[in-house]
């Protein structure tokens, strides 16, 4: 039986360890905090994270990592972003030599503005091989629902992709291949971006043909940044690009969606954070995001604005009226 280990026992985490467990493997579940390790070893859920849905026989968790890393073949990575290099530095020396990394995150570091497999290859001294992204519109209580979902395995080793793909596919889990790495990474980490500014506009009482354009103009955003990268256009308009981009900014399942809904409504950044459970990426990834952005020459409008209401403090209001005071242009630019 394939052996997986999957370092996070968040939803998304949690929920890709049932996909792996009921696509035959056997899997151990990381967590940092004993009682909710106990939870999943005793009464077969995870009561902070997915409430109610019983999880298959083949996960177990543990609270010590060198135990969840042994004989792995494939290490799944499912941490806050930017807790990820911290996290990993602990954990390498531990993992088997020619386990597969699978980073299931989405966002860019701060300060390096580098996505996850560029970090992951970095502390786990990792060659673009072995390491693997799993992305696409996966909301994660529908996932562990076992309501259908596809997704889309990206790794410059196709070989190594469909053997991810292999591992968890299962008959309401469908995962695609693809070796654009770069570019099933940007989707991952902007769309969360777009979806604050989506939420946001909902908030606001907005419409739907503001959310439309919203949508719309960030997929043109991400395209941009990613043909710079040395992406391929095509990926933004596939699972991890458009299919990512529509679900998350139109559940209400989604963080980031739900977090900007919060912003658009008057809440503070604080207030926000205080009531929001989980992690929301495009909070933070928004500024590192920027900044690659910036380090590329590429104008992204929609994730300034972003920025400027999240981090910067300018009423939403406000940053409508100056998005929609930009100069006339091509829709092609």
């Amino acid at each position: 039986m394939t052996r997986c280990a999957v370092y996070g026992t968040g939803s998304w985490g949690t929920a890709f360890a049932m996909v792996l467990a009921d696509a035959g493997c056997e899997v151990t579940l990381w967590g940092r905090r004993a009682a909710l390790v106990d939870a999943i070893n005793n009464g077969r859920t995870n009561p902070d994270y997915l409430p109610g849905v019983e999880l298959p026989e083949a996960v177990r968790a543990t609270t010590d990592p060198a135990r969840a890393a042994r004989d792995a073949e494939f290490t799944v990575l499912a941490v806050p972003s930017q807790t990820l290099r911290g996290n990993l530095a602990e954990w390498a020396p531990l993992l088997p030599a020619d386990t597969i990394l699978v980073s299931l995150m989405k966002g860019v570091e701060l300060g390096t503005a580098k996505r996850m497999s560029e970090v992951i290859e970095e502390v786990a001294k990792a060659p673009a091989e072995r390491v693997a992204v799993l992305t696409g519109p996966n909301l994660a209580k529908e996932v562990a629902a076992r309501q259908p979902a596809a997704a889309v395995v990206a790794c410059a080793d196709e070989a190594v992709a469909r053997r991810v793909q292999t591992a968890c596919h299962t008959s309401y889990f469908r995962p695609y291949t693809n070796t654009d790495v770069v570019g099933c990474e940007l989707g991952g980490a902007v769309k969360n971006v777009i979806a604050l500014a989506v939420g946001i506009a909902t908030g606001m009482g907005l419409g739907d043909n503001a959310k439309a354009s919203l949508i719309t103009r960030g997929l043109a955003e991400t395209t941009r940044l990613g043909l710079a990268m040395g992406a391929d256009a095509h990926t933004f308009a596939g699972l991890a690009g458009m299919g990512d981009l529509v679900a998350t900014c139109s559940s209400p399942l989604s963080r980031n969606n739900t977090f900007g809904t919060n912003l658009g409504r008057g809440m503070t950044l604080q207030e926000t954070i205080a009531v929001t459970k989980q992690t929301a990426e495009g909070v933070k990834s928004c500024e590192s995001v920027l900044d690659l952005a910036r380090r590329h020459g590429v104008d992204m409008p929609l994730t300034e604005t972003v920025v400027s209401i999240v981090h910067d403090g300018k009423p939403p209001l406000v940053a409508l009226k100056e998005l929609m005071a930009r100069s006339a242009k091509s829709e092609r630019h």
